[in-house]
């Protein structure tokens, strides 16, 4: 019975060495594994500090940028005020031509006889004008 004993002793102490050996490869294997992590992670910190000077620099050039096009927008905005101000005048100017001509209208409608008149007495003004000219070359 004491040999019975011994062996199971000894089969406890075999399987506990068998245990300690899985779970010390096991550890070797995560400490492999944790450091290739770390240098991993480093790798990446350095990546991180490179993105991060980029995007300071983009984002400073995208401020003066937008600066810029604000001011060019506001340049932008005062010369359309300015056309806006020419093409209120043209047609103001137009508006008056056609108050004019409509002034014109009205009025040769209402003096045809006095204009048809002007007109014959022009005519003969002209053509004596004409003729007298003639007679001062011979």
């Amino acid at each position: 019975m004491i040999i019975m004993l011994y062996i199971a002793a000894l089969i406890a102490a075999i399987a506990f060495a068998v245990l300690v050996i899985y779970v010390a490869r096991t550890l070797i294997a995560v400490r492999r594994t944790m450091n290739n992590v770390a240098d991993t992670l480093e790798g990446v910190e350095k990546q991180m500090e490179g993105i991060t000077l980029e995007t300071t620099a983009l984002l400073n050039k995208t401020n003066k940028l937008a600066e810029d096009v604000g001011e060019k927008s506001q340049k932008l905005n005062t010369l359309v005020d300015g056309v806006k101000g020419i093409g209120d005048s043209v047609q103001d100017f137009n508006q008056s031509l056609r108050t004019f001509s409509k002034g014109l209208t009205t009025s040769a409608n209402n003096n045809t006889d006095s204009a048809a008149q002007a007109m014959k007495w022009g005519q003969v003004a002209i053509n004596l004008w004409k003729k007298s000219k003639n007679e001062d070359k011979k």
